[in-house]
């Protein structure tokens, strides 16, 4: 079950929930078709529910906001990015660890 503290991502809602965010970011890009995406996916839950507060994490779906996907060149799913007063910060792409995605948010 995803966590509630869980927020979905989008074409039009990109800018004003990650770029101006006043907290750091964590983006899931992620497909509904990517097995590795699924198993990404209770890792990126738990930390929504550990860094609620301090970080905001959510997922975007590609095939649904391809604009924002494009923009950030993002050619592999799962792709991390961490955004942080509006700039990537990190980023890391294809399948890791919860302790991959938390040393990318402390960077």
């Amino acid at each position: 079950m995803a966590s509630q503290n869980l927020q979905v991502f989008n074409d039009l809602n990109f800018e004003q929930e990650v770029l101006t965010s006043k907290v750091p970011v964590l983006v899931d890009f992620t497909a509904t078709w990517c097995g590795p995406c699924k198993a990404l996916a209770p890792i990126v839950d738990q930390l929504a529910d550990e860094l609620s507060g301090s970080v905001k994490v959510g997922k975007l779906d590609i095939d649904d906001s391809p604009l924002t996907a494009g923009k950030y060149g993002v050619r592999g799913v799962p792709t991390v990015m961490v955004f942080k007063a509006g700039e990537r910060a990190a980023q890391h792409v294809g399948l890791t660890t919860k302790q991959k995605l938390l040393d990318l948010v402390k960077v």
